[in-house]
């Protein structure tokens, strides 16, 4: 169903509003339970895994593309000019959706049949969670579990920059950091805390189990020293000595988690 609207102001486009102010999109999304897929191949990832479409707001170039995938959900058609007065920037993908938010799983649901898990703990940029979990998805890890302060992976800069990834992984939150690690040893997991200490054992040379959870810490200071001291094994990625004289020890959070999901992987 079709409504041409002209006016950025209306209050039928009330979902698409402030996208700039974090803060605000946030309290809106969950006070209304709804996420943003923004361009035309996020939206129909979005779609197949199941998520209902609110509305979706879109110019007239891009109705014809996205008409197969969108039926007869709510569309709102507006101008390029009304479109960037709408998000406050220039929506190059052409379209963004209002989707309804699905239910969470337990963890223990979410992790019941993997034999691979990343567990990240209070990373709180969207770009970084989008990104882990687009490299999670093409490397093959089965689960993502994510600690109480972690960021919101259906935030719309993650879901733009894991490229729909998010909606491919299964993923939950931890109701209660403090035992997390417990609960996970409890479901047979061995616990692998990744660190940039060089002491570490190698990712590599590590002795994996059968079921291995990958620890991920915060962009600035990694995992606290809880989740370093209650893991099974400290890991490392190990640096080149040319790299550690020039006084680089370690790798950004999505670099070392795209090779450190390899490592778990190769070795399943």
């Amino acid at each position: 169903m079709l409504e041409y609207v002209n006016d950025p102001a209306d209050p039928r486009l009330a979902d698409y509003t402030s996208l700039r102010d974090v803060e605000l999109r946030k309290s809106l999304e969950a006070e209304r339970g709804l996420f943003l897929a923004e361009g035309e191949k996020v939206i129909r990832r979005a779609i197949g895994a199941g998520y209902p479409v609110r509305s979706v707001l879109t110019t007239e170039r891009w109705l014809a593309s996205l008409a197969e995938a969108l039926g007869d959900a709510l569309v709102y058609v507006v101008t390029e000019d009304v479109m960037s007065g709408i998000a406050g920037f220039p929506v190059h993908r052409g379209a963004l959706a209002s989707m309804e938010r699905l239910p969470l799983p337990p963890v223990e649901r979410a992790i019941a049949t993997a034999t691979r898990i990343v567990v990240l703990e209070d990373l709180v940029d969207h770009s970084n969670i989008g990104a882990i979990f687009r490299c999670a998805a093409a490397l093959g890890v089965d689960a993502i579990v994510l600690s109480p302060r972690c960021a919101d992976p259906l935030y719309r800069r993650a879901v733009k920059v894991s490229m729909g990834a998010v909606f491919s992984i299964p993923y939950a939150r931890m109701d209660n950091w403090f035992d997390g690690l417990e609960r996970l040893r409890a479901a047979g997991f061995q616990t692998l805390a990744l660190t940039p200490d060089q002491t570490a054992v190698s990712i590599d040379d590590v002795e994996m189990a059968e079921r291995v959870a990958l620890l991920l810490g915060s962009e600035g200071d990694g995992l606290s020293s809880r989740w370093l001291r209650e893991a099974d094994t400290p890991v490392c990625i190990p640096m080149s000595a040319t790299a550690m004289e020039a006084g680089v020890d370690s790798l950004n959070v999505v670099a070392a988690a795209a090779i450190a999901c390899h490592g778990l992987i190769k070795r399943k």
